[in-house]
């Protein structure tokens, strides 16, 4: 009798580890069916962050964007409010780079803008702005299981190519900032997967930008007033930025960046013509922190849309800005 007792307890045990083994199996499949591939998520990016990816060789992107940046005021370096115009900075900026190497990519990236403001003259016209130069060399790439980012160091030259100075009496045609700025930037990109199986797309990119003096003339983007003879001298700016864009769809995507800016302090130096009393000013260090929630909708791998807008609260010795954006991103 034992013995029968001892057999059936075996057996039993036996079909119940069974049975285990084979739920923890099921799951598994389960699992494995349910985690979304690389290939199946495309995406368009987020409206701030730039990709740490490089195009492969011989491929060319061009993503132009359109916005209007409005300002409600302006704020000083103690947080009070001294503004109260609201301006309508109409723009477009177009990303166009090609790739090399696999792991090198060049461009530039022209710009234009027109002003509305409620107070004062608007543009003449729409200008061009400063022309960004561009080069992207590939550091490491992602690898699904792999705790490595991409990462790739980016270096921007921005020409004067923008008016600045000698605006006469349409002060607003300044869309530039009359200096040689150089940016070096390192930009990281990873993947995370939901426990749902979706996949996350998030980036984490650091900027350090710093300029040269510039020889300013008259009425300017600096403040400056007819008869002004001087030189500027723009402050560095460190911008912080991590976007995560979540994808619900192979079509649909939901983005979002966070976004961080310090300006060190802008310093002017001059006198105005017929007067040997010299300028001297300081406009004060700036810093601004935003957001910028958008939707993707990728027809293809290659070709998406994104509408979305960007948000800074005013922070000290700045603007609260909010900027509707659309851009059409197209891999070639």
């Amino acid at each position: 009798m034992r013995s029968r007792i001892s057999i059936a307890w075996a057996i039993i045990s036996l079909a119940c580890s069974t049975a285990g083994h084979a739920k923890e199996a099921d799951d598994r499949v389960q699992e494995t069916r349910q985690r979304q591939s690389l290939d199946d998520a495309w995406w368009t990016g987020p409206i701030v962050a730039a990709g740490a990816g490089t195009l492969p060789r011989g491929h060319a992107l061009v993503e132009p964007y359109l916005f209007d940046v409005v300002r409600y005021g302006r704020f000083d370096r103690d947080g009070n409010k001294h503004s109260a115009s609201r301006v309508h900075g109409y723009g477009s900026l177009t990303y166009m780079l090609y790739g090399l190497t696999d792991t090198f990519t060049v461009g530039l990236i022209p710009t234009f803008g027109f002003n509305d403001v409620r107070e004062g003259s608007d543009s003449s016209g729409v200008q061009f702005g400063d022309l960004t130069l561009q080069a992207q060399y590939r550091l490491s790439q992602f690898r699904e299981g792999s705790r490595v980012p991409t990462t790739s160091i980016v270096i921007q030259h921005t020409l004067p190519t923008g008016q600045y100075d000698r605006l006469g009496s349409h002060p607003n045609d300044g869309f530039g900032l009359g200096a040689h700025t150089t940016t070096v930037a390192l930009y990281s990109q990873y993947y995370l997967w939901m426990p749902n199986g979706r996949i996350v797309r998030t980036r984490f990119n650091v900027a350090y930008a710093f300029s040269d003096d510039v020889r300013v003339t008259d009425v300017s983007v600096y403040g400056t007033e007819s008869g002004f003879r001087g030189v500027a001298e723009p402050g560095d700016v460190l911008t912080l930025n991590s976007s995560w864009e979540y994808s619900i769809t192979s079509n649909w995507v939901f983005a979002m960046d966070f976004v961080y800016q310090h300006d060190d302090n802008t310093h002017l130096r001059g006198s105005l013509a017929g007067d040997s009393q010299e300028i001297r000013e300081d406009f004060g260090s700036a810093w601004r922190f935003g957001i910028a929630p958008a939707v993707e909708y990728n027809f293809s791998s290659r070709i998406g849309l994104i509408v979305g807008a960007r948000w800074f609260g005013a922070g000290r010795n700045t603007s609260a800005t909010v900027t509707p954006a659309v851009a059409l991103n197209m891999v070639f």
